[in-house]
């Protein structure tokens, strides 16, 4: 150490010694993404703005170079001090949560020492393959890393993400945009832990809470009895194929009526008379609703490649899913009805054939050519009517 106020050590703190705030144990329990705004270089009004909406959003962190500012931040912000200094005074170490310090020139080692009440943060720069090298060593020994990538590929990323698989550590990554936001959170599945912005606006920080804020991961399926089986003829019918590979006991959820929805079977099971195809759903008749993201429905005939659309499993866990392609066709369609436990009557056709199949409960497997009344299916049946595919409550009598 220099002196009682100059904290700096010349060597990254090994892992060993991260606080306990994050090891792997704690890391664990806060990987949820989170967001840090960057407010250095904003004054007046327009800083006043950012730090309220940041607050009203519950923004995780807010980077700033101003100690005295970070210092009247409430509890629920976490108060990131930015410094290019090698050493920071002890006041200031008491004053924040993380002490945030730039690497530069051939001083790739240091790293401040933000004293026993804050952390230690590390700002590394990666625009070729010894500053890559050097993000992924730091990510492994660092309680925090901060990260800028000058170059528009994801792929370093990636890397540094992977080098900090259960390493303690979090990463933290800046990002240019609303757009890039997305992106990055999404970068080997897991993302960067957080992500760092300078908002133009206050609405660009309620923007950026709504990426990262954890979508409905699981929906609430309820047992459909069947009723009615019938064979109504032809018609023109979906295939959904998406961009990811699908379990066995997942499905979309689709129907007739927009009050009740059957989970209808990927196409993940072995067929006689040709390979399974765990990409794709014989969804239904162009006429149908599907569920997608935000709790919407949508009609199969609109759907198009790119579109997203909700996986959901036969325990009600749902993903996010992208469509590859639609293929619409003319085939022989049977219409299956059935009852809710409250006594609605719900209803799906899909193509009469013996490969399309409805889920019921435990993940159970039925073809549709097979059912008859009493047997039991897994569906959704929300309580609200659809207008323009949002849930709306009104009179609305669908049959």
């Amino acid at each position: 150490m220099n002196s009682s106020t100059d904290i700096v050590t010349d060597d990254i703190t090994p892992l060993a010694a991260v606080p306990d705030a994050v090891s792997n144990t704690a890391t664990q329990e806060q990987r949820a993404h989170f967001a840090w705004i960057d407010i250095r270089g904003t004054a007046g009004d327009e800083r006043d703005a950012l730090v309220q909406a940041a607050i009203h959003h519950r923004i995780d962190g807010i980077v700033a170079d101003d100690v005295d500012l970070l210092r009247d931040l409430p509890p629920t912000v976490r108060r990131v001090f930015a410094t290019t200094s090698p050493a920071v005074d002890a006041d200031v170490a008491t004053s924040v949560d993380i002490v945030l310090a730039d690497h530069s020139g051939d001083d790739t080692n240091r790293i401040v020492d933000a004293g026993p009440s804050a952390e230690a943060g590390v700002h590394v720069v990666v625009s070729d393959a010894d500053t890559l090298r050097h993000a992924c060593e730091t990510v492994r020994r660092a309680p925090w890393t901060l990260l800028t990538f000058t170059d528009p590929t994801k792929i370093p990323l990636e890397i540094v993400i992977a080098a900090a698989e259960n390493s303690g550590g979090r990463t933290v990554t800046i990002v240019n945009d609303i757009e890039d936001a997305g992106i990055v959170k999404l970068v080997l599945e897991h993302g960067s832990d957080g992500l760092l912005l300078r908002p133009r606006n206050a609405d660009d920080v309620g923007t950026l809470a709504e990426v990262i804020r954890p979508s409905a991961d699981r929906i609430e399926l309820t047992e459909l009895t069947v009723t009615k089986v019938e064979h109504i003829g032809m018609g023109e019918r979906a295939c959904i194929d998406t961009c990811s590979l699908l379990e066995k006991d997942e499905g979309c959820l689709i129907g007739s009526f927009s009050t009740g929805m059957f989970l209808s079977c990927s196409e993940t099971h072995p067929l006689p008379y040709m390979p399974t195809r765990p990409f794709r759903w014989n969804a239904g008749a162009v006429h149908s609703y599907v569920l997608v993201p935000d709790n919407r429905t949508r009609y199969v005939s609109e759907l198009q490649a790119g579109q997203p659309i909700l996986a959901i499993r036969s325990t009600g866990e749902v993903r996010e899913v992208r469509i590859g392609r639609v293929k619409i066709e003319r085939r022989p369609l049977i219409s299956v009805t059935a009852t809710t436990a409250d006594g609605r009557v719900v209803n799906v056709i899909a193509q009469d054939d013996w490969h399309v199949r409805l889920l019921g409960p435990g993940g159970s497997v039925n073809n549709v050519t097979d059912l008859k009344p009493g047997d039991t299916l897994l569906g959704y049946a929300p309580p609200e009517s659809r207008h323009v595919g949002l849930p709306i409550t009104e009179f609305c009598d669908e049959r």
